[in-house]
């Protein structure tokens, strides 16, 4: 070949083929750098590669492609592929890069590896205009380690390699991807329950549990380095109890197995919590439990009953403005009865005393002398409730067919219908109020003398909700193995005090309403006293997503030590508006309505409501505005422009017309991640809209019809401009990608790791230096800040950026913003639009575009000023900051000017350690003095034997070196105690970070009342059927079967790294795989290894068929990440490629995760959010003609 000789190339208007330019560290670039830096066409071998031999595939050059009139002159060998990219979309200002009419197909796709990591997006904007809308977000996913093990999600378990890309980004402006909701690995139930994103036991700890419960999570496949605690833990006598539709590889493990079908889990743990109120609380009461709720949970506190058509319904929290206290964030202090005086009494620990302003410590969990009264039994009158039921109609073979019958009227996904039962009541502050705890026994179906109702007559009654029989009618698992281990696991806890716990996982949290599935679990545990105990508690394990040294990796991911706040996004709704899924998706919100619902999703789509928590400040949106945040910061005022603007109408939301070329992101970049490959729920749609790329998506089916949101006819075929990507291997998003740039493996760089399975930090050293042209994550984004500082000197300067942030969890202001959980929008003349309170705080944020460079290489003077925060505990740092500046020594000249040099990953890593209390001592004790103000309690002990101990990077170099106890967490290591979650709440009486200071089983904003969330309930997974018209459960015709396909991870590759190594392809089918049940596979006449396709409104789907008993007869599993790079062959339905696993799913937005500006229902990063759940869905699996053509 013989490349373009000359200046640089324009990215748009000059044609060139196909150039190895040199890596990024240089900051070159081959068409934006100066005439005179011209690149040579050949370029010997770097001295430093040290292996002469390459493993195959290993991707050692950056690889630019694009337009070029003729064939590309180089083709990958062996390659066998379908992989072209798409028009340019009509309308567009220019045409996007590598995306022109008549482009010929890219290089087919070679055998992919490793899903390196998280993606990102920039968004330029749409229009011609001088200065085009800029941002970029990044999304980060698991990435293997050495030996193969998994460590956890990239973003917190590589700490550079994440923090370098966030870094560049959000110095720039640009929006970093949220990751831990988009994988569907944040349990929703977490932050709603606790107020607390994941924290649970590492490993070592299931050794101290009497009776172990693995539900929907496969230890030994997925945690295989730490299965070993389970099995030997046997041998001291602990049950272990395996909870899966299949037989599982953890099976073999178990004393005993249950079966429930697949996302019926809910029921039988609602079923086993109705067996334990029943037992241990009504018929006898349990000493050791009852003390636990009444201080440790929120069940003695009053809620007040409100009179609808239906009849009376739960309402809201009881507050001391109810009482008419005239105290400080009176709407904040919720209220309980003491048994002693019978009165209401205001206790410690509420929200309101967490952000008031007390001369005396008040935020803690110190009763004093009041008995908190768990029942207003007997002495209360009796009312009747009204509460909803959601039951599928679930037959014994696990098909649904969502008919309606007397109790309700058929809807989305159940049976909907209404149950009456009473609670006592009495009269406070003029409200008619009970208890949560006598709304949790109406609610699970416990009867108490004198209460009138509907009411069962026994644990085998199957016509009431909440009975061990009525979940065998959806569930198979036999009432009496439902109630017997429910009264094993609440009498080993009663003689272990809690030594219970439920490891929980990918099988029980991806689904729609998963929250649901995991309040029901967290029932159990917080019931019997488990939590904050060692031994017990929850034990979930969906990733592995604990960054233990989490403030010095926040600090430098954000930039926050030169600007605050940082501009942030939540993956999973990035994803579906940007790939165009909201067009696509006709479930209606109203659809997912309680029968007591008042109509708040009247009209409303996914897309509507995903705009309205816009509007409301509830959760972030990028790009937020249909403006240029740039021009938006402009003004004298731009705040107050803004906000005047959004009320005339001059100003909207990007939300609430994405598909306006102006809203469209223009650059998405990929790094330690195989989007496509991987993690693209609804992949289809990714190739179409948001590529521009030939797609399996079908053209026809129903569109949405949403009620805010406009919606444009025309599809929208390729949004972006550029993907650009960063890997160590040819994967499916490499060859997708307009630019690639070769990436160090983790045996070839500095970085550290920490997981939530050990207390343990690590560090990885380079054993080889990268070869030839491949750079570290750090190194490629130092060069691309350096060279992107060189150019904006000029072209952008110093800007003022107009930043709009949600309502934050953990600050006064986010999480007192709106009481009562009232959703209030001031687009509908409901309130007022009040910047952090009715909706995003605005502010504006000076942008040196010139210095991004200088800054990214040098630690930002924020961190003296204004300290580091992690939980509302600000840490000092002036004494670390002196200690980076003589260990990693002082920048000379330049924006960071005698600031300690970030220059290189180890300082970076250095600086890590030193701003976090998990490896610096001196930061940990000062945590916990902070808080000891705050609380009134003595916990400064936990961390003061490691008081004086500084981890440095050369210590996790030595040896893996254990973390301190800090206040960022809620568990504790001291003296070498094996960590568990919030032991610092149970032994020190320091709250949860919620309404009530307590775990809750009642959350009383808006939007759960109107999904009836407001306690544990029980909702079947999705009706496909009836949403999406897909088929019916069951047998199709002759030829096909419809069947729930859920995608579990696979045994032999981690994520897509192994799953097309050649020896295991060899010992395989050699090729994807689908895993069905014998019956399944007799009933369309399918043989093992046959051929099969599986076809929904989504995609497609070839593969060979494993016909194992294993598999439950109504579902199939196609394991995770399985690409389409080998061994797959063209479908019959199309005539093209086949696709992945996540070709058959697509992303469905749950209204009641968009919650926010409430309590512990506030947003941070990873913490809160929608997730990319994909277990609902249905497919049509098909023997096809078995002479298939690649």
């Amino acid at each position: 070949m013989e490349p373009r000789q000359g200046g640089p190339l324009h990215p748009r208007r000059e044609l060139h083929r196909f150039l190895p330019v040199e890596g990024v560290r240089q900051g070159r670039d081959h068409h934006l750098g100066d005439p005179g830096h011209r690149l040579p066409l050949r370029r010997p071998r770097p001295p430093r590669v040290r292996a002469p031999r390459l493993p195959a595939r290993r991707l050692v050059l950056l690889v630019l492609l694009l337009a070029h009139p003729g064939a590309l002159p180089l083709r990958a060998r062996g390659a066998a592929g379908d992989v072209p990219r798409g028009q340019g979309t009509p309308g567009r200002s220019r045409p996007g890069l590598g995306r022109r009419p008549g482009r010929p197909r890219a290089p087919p796709p070679l055998p992919a590896g490793a899903r390196q990591g998280r993606a990102g997006a920039r968004h330029l904007g749409g229009g011609a205009g001088d200065h085009r809308r800029r941002a970029r977000a990044h999304h980060q996913g698991a990435r293997p380690g050495p030996g193969g093990r998994l460590l956890a999600d990239p973003g917190e378990k590589r700490k550079t390699s994440h923090a370098a890309g966030a870094r560049f980004h959000s110095l720039i402006g640009a929006p970093m991807l949220s990751f831990y909701d988009w994988y569907a690995d944040l349990p929703v139930a977490s932050p709603q329950v606790f107020g607390d994103q994941t924290d649970v036991p590492e490993s070592g700890d299931w050794w101290d549990a009497a009776y172990l419960m693995m539900w929907g999570s496969n230890v030994p496949v997925t945690r295989t380095p730490d299965a070993h605690w389970m099995a030997e833990a046997r041998y001291r006598g602990q049950k272990v109890v395996t909870v899966s539709p299949d037989f599982a590889d953890n099976t073999k493990f178990a004393d005993e197995w249950m079966h429930p079908h697949p996302g019926t889990d809910g029921a039988l743990a609602l079923a086993m919590g109705h067996v334990i109120l029943k037992e241990f609380f009504v018929e006898k009461e349990t000493p050791f439990f009852t003390d636990y709720v009444r201080r440790y949970t929120d069940l003695p506190f009053l809620v007040s009953l409100r009179e609808t058509e239906h009849g009376l319904v739960p309402g809201k929290f009881v507050t001391a403005a109810d009482l008419g206290q005239d105290t400080e964030n009176a709407d904040w202090k919720t209220v309980l009865v003491d048994a002693a005086t019978g009165e209401p009494v205001v206790p410690n620990g509420t929200l309101g005393h967490r952000w008031g302003k007390n001369e005396t410590p008040e935020w803690n969990l110190d009763l004093g002398g009041t008995v908190p009264r768990l029942t207003l039994l007997p002495e209360g009158e009796s009312a009747e409730i009204v509460l909803p039921r959601f039951e599928d109609d679930e037959r014994a073979d696990g098909r649904a067919d969502g008919r309606a019958d007397e109790r309700g009227d058929g809807q989305a996904d159940g049976q909907r219908g209404t149950v009456r039962r009473g609670v006592p009541v009495r009269r406070i502050g003029g409200k008619l109020v009970t208890t949560v705890f006598d709304l949790m026994l109406a609610q699970y179906g416990v009867a108490r003398e004198g209460l009138p109702g509907q009411w069962p007559t026994g644990y085998e009654d199957a016509s009431q909700p909440g009975t061990p029989g009525w979940q065998e009618s959806l569930t198979s698992v036999p009432a009496a193995q439902a109630a017997r281990v429910a009264r094993e696991f609440a009498q080993t806890a009663e003689a272990s005090r809690g030594r219970c716990m439920i490891l929980m996982g990918a099988g029980t949290n991806h689904w729609f309403h998963s929250e649901t599935i995991y309040r029901s679990f967290l029932a159990l545990l917080t019931l019997t006293g488990c939590q904050g105990r060692n031994g017990g508690g929850w034990g979930h394990y969906v990733g592995q997503e604990k960054c233990r040294p989490v403030t010095g990796w926040a600090t430098l991911a954000a930039a926050s030590d030169w600007s605050r706040p940082p501009r942030q996004m939540i993956g999973a709704a990035w994803f579906y508006l940007h790939t165009g899924q909201w067009r696509y998706d006709t479930l209606p919100a109203e659809a997912l309505a309680s029968p007591l619902a008042e109509g708040a999703f009247e009209g409303m789509s996914g897309a509507d409501c995903l705009a309205a928590s816009a509007r409301m400040g509830w959760m972030p949106s990028y790009p937020t505005f249909d403006r240029n945040p740039l021009e938006l910061g402009e003004g004298a005022d731009p705040v107050a422009d803004a906000v005047r603007a959004l009320e005339e109408g001059t100003l909207g939301f990007a939300g609430e017309d994405p598909d306006d070329p102006r809203n469209w992101p223009r650059v998405l970049n990929v790094w330690r991640a195989n989007l496509l490959g991987s993690s693209s729920k609804g992949n289809e749609y990714f190739l179409k809209h948001l590529l521009g790329t030939h797609s399996n998506l079908p053209d026809d089916g129903p569109r949405c019809a949403p009620r805010d949101v406009t919606y444009r006819e025309e599809d929208v075929e390729g949004k972006l401009d550029l993907l650009m990507s960063m890997d160590f291997r040819m994967t499916s998003t490499t060859l997708l990608s307009d630019v690639v740039l070769p990436a160090a493996t983790w045996y070839e760089k500095h970085d550290l790791s920490s997981t939530d399975m050990h207390p343990f930090l690590h560090a990885f050293t380079p054993a080889v230096d990268p070869p030839w042209q491949a750079r570290s994550d750090f190194d490629a984004f130092r060069g691309l800040a350096e060279r992107f500082g060189e150019l904006a000197a000029t072209h952008l300067g110093v800007r003022r950026d107009l930043v709009a942030t949600a309502l934050q969890h953990d600050t006064p202001g986010g999480e007192m913003a709106q009481p009562g959980g009232v959703a209030l929008d001031w687009s509908k003349g409901e309130c007022e639009p009040v910047p952090g309170r009715t909706m995003y705080d605005l502010k504006v944020v000076e942008r040196d575009y010139g210095a991004v460079g200088e800054k990214f290489t040098a630690l930002g003077p924020l961190v003296d000023r204004l300290g580091v925060t992690t939980k509302a505990i600000t840490f000092d740092v002036a004494e670390e900051v002196a200690h980076l500046g003589e260990k990693n020594g002082l920048v000379r000249g330049g924006a960071g000017n005698g600031r300690p040099r970030l220059d290189t990953a180890r300082r970076a890593c250095e600086a890590i350690l030193a701003l976090s209390g998990t490896s610096n001592g001196r930061l940990a004790t000062q945590g916990f003095e902070t808080l000891e103000k705050k609380v009134g309690t003595h916990m400064a002990h936990l961390a003061a034997e490691a008081e004086g101990k500084r981890i440095s990077f050369a210590d996790t170099q030595a040896r893996p070196v254990p973390v301190i106890t800090s206040p960022e967490w809620s568990g504790s290591e001291s003296g070498g105690r094996r960590y568990t979650a919030f032991t610092v709440n149970t032994e020190h009486l320091k709250p949860w970070h919620t309404l009530t200071g307590r775990q809750h089983f009642f959350i009383d904003h808006d939007w759960l009342h109107e999904v009836g969330e407001s306690l544990p309930v029980y909702k079947p997974p999705l009706n496909m059927h009836t949403l999406y018209g897909e088929p019916e459960l069951g047998v199709v015709d002759q030829k096909s079967v419809a069947v729930r396909y859920l995608t579990p991870h696979n045994k032999w590759a981690i994520h897509s790294q192994y799953q097309d190594n050649l020896y295991m392809m060899t010992l395989g089918r050699g090729g994807q795989t689908v895993w069905m049940s014998p019956q399944d596979a007799e009933a369309i006449g399918v043989a093992d290894n046959d051929w099969i396709e599986a076809v929904n409104r989504n995609g497609v789907v070839t593969a060979r068929a494993i016909v194992s008993h294993k598999m439950p007869p109504g579902t199939v599993y196609m394991n995770h990440a399985q690409e389409r790079t080998v061994g797959v062959p063209k479908t019959a339905k199309t005539g093209r490629r086949g696709g992945i696993h996540n070709s058959l799913t697509r992303v469905m937005l749950k209204p009641t995760h968009l919650i926010g500006g409430y309590a512990q229902l506030t947003w941070a990063f990873n913490y809160l959010g929608p997730t990319g759940n994909q277990r609902d869905e249905v497919t049509v699996i098909r023997r096809r003609d078995q002479k298939v053509e690649f």
